[in-house]
């Protein structure tokens, strides 16, 4: 007696083993798919507070981070475009300006440091190259935090060079050079600035030196002595006719000093008093704007906390200028 064949079982067996091999497969190359696009710039690690001999360094998320000091260079160890800072979040993205030649270059945050006091960024062989940097520099760099644009930051996580920045004009490396000389070299990091007082008037604010700046105070007025009798007097030039030939405009204060925070201009005068109001400012008209400035100050020391007084105001755009 013949028993009778089923013959669909044999077919769906072939089935299942022709297609087991290219699922397991499939699985396996979904887990190696890398990631990419700005999620590979996640986590961000921003870190505790730490020290370096006796200064305290506090990481923190500032976003306007613009600072000068000096750049070194890491051994070889260290890969890519990349860079060691000690309060930026990481990773994160800077532009770093050599104030030697004001070349510029785009690099990648990637590690904390370094561990000495004067030194603001490390560099990476790579990134030392790119800017033109020797091995075993010191040298004065501007770094600047940025908001670069995906295909750059691609660029820069698989070790790339992204395209060289515009070469910074002379007169503003002369500012920043100048602005690096009138800096202390332990000076606290530009993230935790000494607050301005409030209500202070702006003359006293004037006079009395910021903490942690070199400025002198200056010197008090001796009283004027009248000559001895025996010796003759030249005859002085009237004063009220001098005081007509070189008149001293009463809404250019920027003339007393070197620098000033140039807080924002505005077509409107009533406007611009106003702001000046809010933060204890100066209005001067000199053309076609009335301009809203805080200062003088003898230098950048003294003018950084009433920059980030008035970026904390809601004006991001204000600068450190000279006041020439």
């Amino acid at each position: 007696m013949r028993l009778p064949v089923n013959r669909v079982i044999p077919f769906a067996a072939l089935l299942l083993l022709g297609t087991g091999p290219a699922i397991a497969k499939d699985h396996s190359e979904k887990q190696t798919v890398p990631v990419t696009g700005p999620a590979a710039d996640y986590p961000v690690v921003i870190g505790d507070p730490f020290t370096i001999g006796d200064t305290v360094w506090t990481p923190t998320d500032q976003l306007n981070y613009d600072a000068v000091g000096y750049a070194t260079v890491g051994g070889d160890d260290v890969s890519g475009v990349t860079g060691a800072h000690k309060t930026l979040p990481l990773p994160s993205y800077v532009e770093v300006t050599a104030l030697d030649s004001g070349k510029t270059i785009l690099l990648r945050l990637e590690q904390r440091g370094p561990m000495v006091n004067d030194v603001l960024i490390q560099l990476s062989p790579m990134a030392a190259e790119q800017l033109g940097l020797a091995p075993g520099s010191h040298s004065p760099v501007r770094v600047r935090r940025v908001n670069p644009p995906e295909p750059e930051r691609a660029l820069l996580r698989t070790g790339k060079r992204a395209p060289e920045r515009m070469e910074t004009p002379d007169g503003l490396l002369k500012v920043l050079r100048r602005k690096l000389a009138d800096q202390a070299p332990l000076r606290p990091p530009p993230s935790t600035p000494p607050e301005m007082p409030t209500g202070v008037p702006a003359e006293t604010a004037k006079a009395a030196p910021t903490p942690g700046s070199d400025a002198k105070p200056a010197a008090v007025a001796q009283p004027v002595t009248s000559p001895p009798a025996a010796a003759p007097v030249a005859p002085a030039a009237p004063a009220p006719a001098a005081a007509k030939q070189a008149p001293k405009p009463a809404s250019s204060p920027a003339a007393e000093g070197s620098l000033v925070v140039q807080v924002a201009a505005f077509s409107v005068e009533a406007n611009a008093h106003k702001a000046a109001r809010q933060l204890g400012a100066n209005v001067s008209h000199p053309g076609k704007y009335w301009l809203v400035q805080l200062g003088p100050f003898a230098n950048s020391a003294q003018a950084t906390p009433a920059l980030e007084k008035a970026r904390r105001a809601g004006y991001r755009d204000a600068r450190i200028q000279s006041a020439d």
